[in-house]
């Protein structure tokens, strides 16, 4: 091939046949519908929802219908540049989910059990802001409420629960994730107040957040505190973490402090040891295991989807008519894609696949379930919540995985939510406790022999 001249390529890049913009999806690949017109749900196969109470079935309806409209359009582009959906907040704060299980305080004091179910409905059409809210919500609202004064309660949940301020909950470090009670940041006692110095890093919404729950250790009794610094403090910086593979909508920033003051009445008076922490990755942990179900249900819901109109109970006719408009022209991805003269879902291999997906997720969601009612009850230990999210992360891998082989070339395309569910999973099977470190807090509850450090060497001889 002869090389052209410097004024040869310029006239190739005025020409209409090189650089255009990508075609459309619906004229590119006319048999398949985008994710951006979400699909009906068809992943409860053991009617799961018959277990939820009348108000539980009402926040997931209520969810499900702000997701599919309001963010599903939009999810793909954002995803793709790595930023933020800000427009989508007022609308996210609309549902009163935030606060979750917290009682007053403009809290909307739900049961863990809506709580999760709420976590898996926004998961099911975008695991980016399904991390917004957990961070938001079950951690840094929920540190305030267990363990803050009456004055911080007061002062800062009522605006975080209608998501008109963003909080962000800042626990790892650069050398400490999973050994994150070894943190290195400082906190040291001056008239008035406390001084924080040190780093924090994959710290989600970060780099916007009106509200920080920062942990130092008190450099006088070697112990974990906590703090809640606002933005813009003096000595404060946030910046964003850049590349990521996963979760890209997601803001994770380094946060540096340099001689930070925080007042006393910024300290949490409830953060005394590493210990108080777990009051509230309890719950979190319960929750993060709520988001990978929801991916996968969505997951299931895009390889199944098929040509069908579904009738939809809300009290508002306007939405009911523009989801079924939605649904009404949806093609089936398996029935409608042929190969070698017939469906993809004739294939005796396709539908083992999909089987085995269906399977796994009916078995997550009642893994899922059970744990709420654990928790509610009071009976939930750190072995369970562990175990819950391992073992549910472990089986969503598996089953976003095959969703991928289904859709072949397809599959790694955003537009069609696999693929971006597939990145998206991979820091939710890391964070909150990787699988392998939680499989060790369940195997340390069932044997009595923590495990997490490595065996001591010995000098001696083998022989």
């Amino acid at each position: 091939m002869k090389v052209p001249d410097s004024k040869s390529q310029e006239d190739i890049a005025k020409s209409s046949y090189f650089g255009l913009p990508a075609l459309d999806v619906a004229v590119a690949f006319p048999q398949a519908t985008p994710a951006s017109i979400f699909p009906p749900s068809v992943s409860d196969y053991y009617q799961f929802d018959d277990l939820l109470t009348p108000e539980e079935q009402a926040v997931r309806l209520k969810v499900r219908e702000c997701m599919e409209k309001d963010v599903a359009p939009i999810m793909t582009k954002y995803w793709e540049k790595a930023e933020f959906p800000f427009e989508v907040i007022p609308k996210l704060g609309a549902l009163r989910v935030a606060g979750g299980s917290i009682k007053g305080y403009g809290c909307p004091n739900l049961s863990i059990t809506a709580n999760a179910i709420a976590t898996a409905e926004v998961a099911r059409v975008d695991a980016s802001c399904s991390t917004f809210i957990l961070v938001h919500s079950s951690l840094a609202m929920l540190t305030i409420a267990l363990c803050g004064s009456e004055a911080q309660k007061q002062k800062y949940l009522p605006s975080l629960s209608e998501l008109k301020t963003v909080a962000c909950w800042a626990l790892t470090e650069p050398d400490y994730g999973s050994d994150a009670s070894a943190l290195k940041t400082t906190a040291r006692k001056v008239e008035g107040g406390w001084i924080l110095d040190g780093q924090k890093r994959w710290i989600g919404n970060s780099t916007f957040a009106d509200v920080l729950v920062i942990f130092a250790r008190n450099t006088a009794t070697n112990q974990i505190n906590g703090f809640i610094l606002e933005k813009n403090t003096p000595g404060l910086q946030a910046t964003k973490i850049e590349n990521k593979i996963g979760l890209r909508m997601v803001q994770n920033g380094d946060i540096l402090m340099k001689n930070v003051f925080v007042p006393d009445e910024d300290r949490l008076p409830g953060v005394n040891s590493f210990q108080d922490t777990n009051k509230v990755l309890a719950v979190s942990r319960v929750m993060v295991a709520w988001q990978p179900i929801g991916i996968t249900m969505g997951v299931y819901d895009m390889c199944h989807r098929s040509n069908v109109d579904v009738a939809i109970d809300s009290p508002r006719r306007d939405q009911v008519v523009v989801i079924k408009l939605a649904l009404s022209f949806i093609i089936g991805y398996l029935k409608e894609r042929k190969q070698f003269g017939a469906p993809l879902a004739a294939f005796q291999l396709n539908q083992q696949k999909l089987v085995r997906m269906l399977g796994n997720v009916q078995a997550m969601l009642l893994v899922g379930w059970r744990l709420c009612k654990l928790y509610e009850s009071g009976k939930m230990t750190p072995g369970h919540a562990s175990l819950g999210k391992s073992w549910i992360s472990a089986k969503a891998r598996e089953t976003v995985s095959l969703g991928r082989e289904l859709l072949g070339g397809n599959g790694i395309l955003a537009d069609f939510l696999v693929a971006k569910a597939f990145c998206d999973l991979e820091p939710i099977y890391t964070y909150e406790g990787t699988y392998d470190i939680n499989t060790l807090v369940t195997g340390r509850e069932i044997t009595g022999i923590a495990s997490f450090k490595p065996a001591a060497k010995s000098n001696r001889s083998r022989l």
